[in-house]
């Protein structure tokens, strides 16, 4: 049967990755429906929604610099262990406050502050190590393997929690400690490889250190094209958070139909994720990275005008689609064209653009639809997204210009001199 799996499957120590990233993914997403339907039961506030989501990102901008340096001077697998085991102590936090009777915000406000804590020392080290646990040439497919994990994760999570929840309010976070516990076990079984810096990982953490992802990522006009080029189609091309607005008011469905349209991207991003494990983008990845972005934005046009409603959900399930294409060259660019010693602080400076852009992407959103209505907010949107997706050649030729992603090579960073301390 071990045959038949992906190739990176069959490498043991990225399996228990996988394992561990999937039963972690599950975790989140199960809780998450839980503590939605708990806070907003409390005041019937959506605000209070809204101020859950402000405490997860507000460790992230704090945190995300300093994560990325340990995760270049420490095991990697032991941070990922350690986020793993602080979302296990707030999921406890969740059952322990759902016990005595889920009356108050404040404990779910700072349980939230502590899962963001958790996320910030947990993903610099998360997406550093495929790299150390595969050869380069199975790279392509085990990022693309990860990526289908989440998205799995993201389609069945939820679901699973709304189905414990109604049987059991305490049901969700008890098997949310199981998962987490599963996670923890996999991750401690996991071999990595040591770390050979140029820098020399055991040496002191100063400033130039500290900001070597970002000097890497701006010296890199690879990195830098890739990178903001998926912060601005997010900030300008999404429209999750108009989703409520769109389900009740243009396409005139109920709950249930707007849970179908949050699940179709995540359905796109699977079914592309599939295909991608069995013909990855083999040549003319700059290329491809750009119409997938222009998709992204076409898709974003189609679901801003339909008024049907399976004509926007295929409209989304298109976005999700093109997304996960190019996140899936993106994220290769990160590995291939990061040196192992900064990949830790590359992938943190990564994860600041991709949270500040959904963050920033869903305030836009609003802010924009409340300007000149939702409609005429993501068709324009949308539009921005094509434009970008036509302007970065120019901006940025090389990435345009980006073949075999497999050719891609790491540059040696500089060592820090003291005027940059």
């Amino acid at each position: 049967m071990r045959r038949h799996l992906p190739p990176a499957l069959r490498d043991r120590d990225f399996a228990l990755f996988w394992l561990a990233a999937l039963a972690a993914g599950l975790a989140t997403q199960m809780t998450a429906v839980a503590v939605g339907w708990q806070v907003y039961a409390i005041h019937r506030h959506a605000f209070d929604l809204g101020l859950i989501g402000l405490l997860e990102f507000a460790p992230l901008p704090l945190l995300a610099l300093p994560a990325g340096q340990l995760a270049d001077r420490f095991p990697r697998k032991l941070l990922f262990a350690a986020s793993i085991l602080l979302t296990g102590a707030v999921a406890a936090g969740l059952l322990a406050v759902t016990l005595g009777g889920a009356s108050d915000l404040w404990p779910f406000l700072l349980l939230a502050a502590a899962t963001g804590v958790a996320g910030a020392l947990g993903n610099p080290a998360s997406r550093s190590l495929p790299p150390m646990l595969v050869p380069a040439e199975l790279l392509t497919g085990a990022i693309t393997i990860r990526s289908i994990g989440i998205q799995a994760a993201t389609i069945a999570g939820p679901a699973i929690g709304g189905l414990l929840f109604a049987v059991h309010g305490e049901l969700v976070y008890a098997v949310a400690i199981a998962l987490l516990g599963l996670a923890f076990a996999a991750l401690l079984t996991i071999r990595e490889r040591a770390v050979e810096s140029v820098e020399g990982v055991a040496g002191p953490a100063t400033v130039g250190h500290l900001l070597g992802g970002f000097h890497l990522i701006r010296d890199t006009p690879v990195l830098l094209g890739a990178i903001t080029l998926d912060l601005f189609a997010v900030l300008f091309g999404g429209a999750v958070a108009l989703l409520p607005l769109f389900a009740r008011s243009i396409l005139h469905t109920g709950p249930a139909g707007l849970g179908l349209l949050r699940s179709a991207p995540a359905v796109g991003a699977l079914l592309a994720g599939v295909a991608i494990a069995h013909r990855p983008v083999r040549a003319k990845s700059g290329r491809a990275l750009l119409i997938a972005v222009a998709v992204f934005g076409a898709s974003m046009i189609v679901f801003g005008l339909s008024k049907w409603f399976a004509l926007s959900a295929v409209a989304l399930a298109l976005s999700g689609g093109a997304d996960m294409i190019s996140m899936n060259i993106r994220s290769m660019t990160v590995a291939l064209a990061s040196p192992d010693e900064l990949r830790g602080r590359v992938n943190a400076v990564e994860m600041v653009f991709i949270s500040a852009s959904n963050e920033l992407g869903a305030f836009e959103s609003g802010a924009a639809a409340a300007l000149v209505g939702a409609v005429p907010a993501v068709v324009a949107g949308g539009v921005l997204t094509i434009a970008l997706a036509a302007l970065w050649p120019v901006v940025f030729p090389a990435l345009a210009r980006l073949d075999r992603l497999e050719h891609l090579r790491a540059r040696a960073p500089a060592v820090s001199q003291p005027a940059a301390e």
